[in-house]
């Protein structure tokens, strides 16, 4: 029998017609056994996240304030689910043990959890499923980093004999039992750590869109869905911004060699997008995977003429911001010429000193700064099997005006890196999308 670990994010269980919908969903196909939940989101554009009045919860708590109204809201929310679902349950006593931590001592990452928690109790008595809190199986260090292996043995072991169970998403805990969340979107890392436990023939990860998209739709209208995309591919776009999977979430998946399917709770019938660690390496229909970008980059120009003939000279430079704790971006590099490119966010706090370094310590002929750059990648394993493709975005690019601050590619070929001023970002996108879509 096949195993589908299938997690829902909180879109779609923000209310109890969603539930029904995920209830429909999990009953279609009888692999799907797990079920990672994550708290109630929005209802509506004008709506609060569950997560976000618990949050509120906890600051009332701790600046002294009374706390009541808003984990009345709270249970008012999560009362509707219930009533509205037909399900007889009980939340009394779980949220009056919530109300005893906030009056004892609240903890910020105990209350960002019980959004996640309420919730899968709730999901597993509507849908007849046993119930894991992961604070029994999510292992976390004291230095705050998740213990992967120990975490895949517990959750292997306390799984194995429990075919159908619902699992909050978002959290565990430390050896002591205090409760540590992940980062926001972190339900995403619990699927894939569930997945990998019980050797998941397939991760399904619900959420409102019906896969991850070729560009940013806030850029280009109505871009084209993925189809496939192997791993490698999803990482190189979901580190210039694409926003779809927890960056997190896609490690444990792959290591197990796991196939993913972002899928729509909305529209159930969509394939959505497929991710896998390989794809056949063969001529495939769209040679561009997609487009994602980021502004917000500076470039640190060095420049001297006895720079070939200087034995360390980058690793000397790159030291300097070594020291500072910045990582660099990019290294274009000429003979003479070396450029170090950056985030602004994390250079500007000592770009003073930094700039003081590197005239003390290297003491180039031209040391130049330039800001307000934005950098975008296309991304996709097909364009090794495809000539001229970077010829092709030069020319969408420079019939759109527009200069190319810095180009780069790989020796892989599933990447090109182009930097351009920050003003011409948005319009070097939809180029550079037209013509990849419309002649490629």
């Amino acid at each position: 029998m096949q195993t589908y670990v299938a997690k829902f994010g909180g879109s779609s269980l923000a209310d109890a017609e969603q539930f029904k919908k995920v209830a429909a969903i999990v009953k279609a196909k009888p692999a799907r056994r797990y079920v990672v939940a994550s708290a109630p989101g929005k209802r509506s554009s004008d709506d609060i996240k569950v997560t976000d009045l618990l949050y509120a919860c906890y600051n009332a708590a701790v600046a002294g304030e009374d706390f009541m109204p808003v984990l009345d809201q709270i249970k008012e929310r999560f009362d509707e689910i219930i009533r509205d679902c037909g399900i007889n349950f009980d939340l009394d006593t779980e949220l009056a043990v919530i109300a005893a931590h906030l009056y004892e001592g609240p903890e910020k990452d105990y209350m960002a959890s019980r959004g996640e928690y309420l919730n899968s109790r709730i999901l597993a008595a509507y849908l007849g499923f046993d119930f894991l809190d992961p604070a029994e199986c999510v292992l976390f260090n004291d230095d705050g980093h998740l213990d992967a292996e120990t975490t895949n043995d517990n959750l292997s072991r306390a799984l194995r004999d429990r075919p159908y169970t619902v699992i909050p998403g978002f959290y565990g805990a430390r050896a002591d039992g205090t409760i540590q969340t992940f980062s926001r979107g972190g339900s995403d890392v619990t699927g894939s750590l569930v997945a990998r436990a019980v050797h998941a023939d397939l991760y399904e990860n619900w959420t409102d869109v019906s896969g991850m998209m070729s560009a940013d739709p806030r850029i280009v209208d109505q871009p084209r869905i993925i189809e496939a995309i192997t791993y490698r591919e999803l990482r190189e776009l979901s580190y210039m911004g694409a926003s779809v999977m927890h960056e997190a979430a896609v490690f444990p998946v792959r290591k197990a060699g796991i196939m993913m399917n972002i899928r729509n709770t909305n529209s159930p019938e969509d394939p959505g997008t497929l991710i896998a660690s390989e794809l056949p390496r063969v001529p495939r229909k769209h040679k561009v995977t997609g487009i994602a970008g980021m502004k917000g980059f500076t470039s640190i120009l060095v420049e001297d003429s006895s720079m070939n003939d200087q034995v360390g000279y980058g690793m000397r430079l790159l030291g300097i911001f070594a020291r500072h704790n910045i990582p660099f971006e990019h290294l274009p590099t000429g003979i003479d010429t070396m450029s170090v490119v950056v985030r602004t966010a994390l250079f500007d706090p000592c770009r003073n000193l930094i700039m003081d370094e590197i005239r003390d310590e290297i003491g180039p002929e031209l040391l130049f700064v330039e800001d307000h750059l934005a950098m975008i990648a296309v991304v996709g394993q097909g364009m090794a099997y495809s000539k001229g493709t970077a010829a092709r975005i030069m020319k969408a690019l420079s019939d759109a005006r527009i200069n190319i601050r810095m180009i780069d590619q790989g020796s892989s070929e599933i990447n090109i890196i182009i930097c351009v001023d920050e003003e011409d970002y948005e319009n070097a996108i939809r180029s550079i999308y037209n013509e990849i879509e419309f002649t490629l």
